[in-house]
């Protein structure tokens, strides 16, 4: 998969160590639909690196296609 435009520049203005970690953490935040679809922030092309806390978003899912509040939340460590 390629990067989004915002996560090209992080990266190729950040450390290589800097940008590892980014992209891990990153990877660790999920958005999940009711239909329980999920998704990491990563994948969606976008960046959520050091951040705290649960957020909803409304968005339509790309798997059933409706128009839903999405909780995204921080999968733990080693799953």
């Amino acid at each position: 998969m390629s990067l989004s435009w915002i996560q090209r520049f992080f990266v190729s203005i950040f450390p290589a160590s800097w940008a590892k970690s980014m992209e891990e953490d990153s990877r660790r935040w999920m958005l999940r639909c009711d239909c329980g679809f999920e998704k990491s922030i990563w994948d969606m092309g976008g960046i959520r690196w050091k951040a705290r806390g649960n957020s909803r978003n409304y968005m339509r899912c790309t798997a059933c296609g409706k128009r839903s509040w999405h909780r995204m939340y921080r999968k733990a460590d080693g799953v």
